[in-house]
């Protein structure tokens, strides 16, 4: 579309993971494997904990909502970049970009989720016998919302930005899905200012959760030393993957929008990291 003497990009080419024909087949296979077991790992969960009752609970309760947001984050970029592999030009519109860039709202939500479950795991080792009192079905459900809203509010308010932009130059992201620091640099205008506003709240906000996550973390562990041996164990089997869960989904997240957008080669393994392989392995 045309306005002034500017022409606005109506599409966006990806250079995606690699250019040779007979790679991208490996690599569609390999995702193809990735994706189906994200999902065929998620959805067990949720049937599970949705049909037996003895799982209503609210840690399996939190579990479920994470397998959802593992399922939905998963298929913002998956199924778009397996299609892609076998496609001669890997394209997609600008409204089909500005809707993932609004859809990574999840990623936002994920965040804000994973501190609802250190909460749980706090109150769960340090209020044992008040656990079921203080996590009640009613905060449950309020935690949950409250993240999807705050996921929600983040990605609105970034999508508000990018959106007046002009994009009327080159329309090559060298990436496979469209993610902020990547458009931005296509805008023909200067970003500088918007850039700094992104890395002030996505990255920042990742290196602050992420500071008060390793914090909460510490505590229970510190907590746990006053537990005989055997519970000790138990309860410390409850965090060791919520741990690792956290470090996963904040250090390539931080890596990605903590600095100056500038690419560099290994950008698109952690991307890879980012949006697909950690919700294949969080199930």
């Amino acid at each position: 579309m045309e306005l002034g003497n500017l022409m606005w990009a109506s599409d966006f080419v990806f250079l995606g993971l690699s250019q040779t024909q007979e790679l991208q087949l490996v690599l569609f296979l390999v995702f193809l494997f990735v994706y189906t077991t994200s999902v065929m790992g998620s959805l067990p969960i949720m049937v599970t904990v949705t049909s037996d009752f003895r799982l209503h609970t609210p840690m399996y309760f939190l579990l479920r909502n994470l397998a959802i947001i593992d399922l939905c984050f998963s298929s913002v970029t998956a199924p778009k970049m397996l299609v892609d592999f076998l496609a001669e030009k890997k394209t997609i519109s600008y409204q089909g970009c500005m809707t993932q860039i609004f859809f990574h709202f999840l990623g936002g939500a994920m965040v804000f989720f994973l501190s609802v479950m250190a909460y749980d795991r706090l109150v769960a080792i340090s209020q044992l016998l008040l656990y079921v009192t203080i996590m009640n079905t009613q905060l449950c459900v309020g935690l949950v919302v409250a993240s999807w809203m705050g996921g929600s509010i983040h990605s609105i308010s970034q999508l508000a930005q990018m959106l007046p932009l002009p994009f009327c130059g080159p329309n090559v992201l060298d990436n496979f899905y469209c993610d902020v620091p990547q458009v931005l640099r296509l805008a023909c205008t200067d970003t500088s200012v918007l850039e700094f506003l992104v890395v002030s709240s996505s990255g920042m906000l990742d290196v602050i959760w992420f500071l008060l996550l390793l914090v909460s973390y510490s505590s229970i562990l510190v907590m746990l030393r006053s537990h005989s041996g055997q519970a000790r164990r138990k309860a410390a089997s409850t965090f060791t993957t919520p741990i690792i869960m956290v470090s996963m989904v904040f250090i390539p997240s931080i890596y990605l929008y903590v600095r100056p957008f500038i690419s560099f080669s290994i950008d698109k393994a952690v991307s890879i990291s980012h949006t697909v392989m950690t919700h294949m392995l969080n199930p």
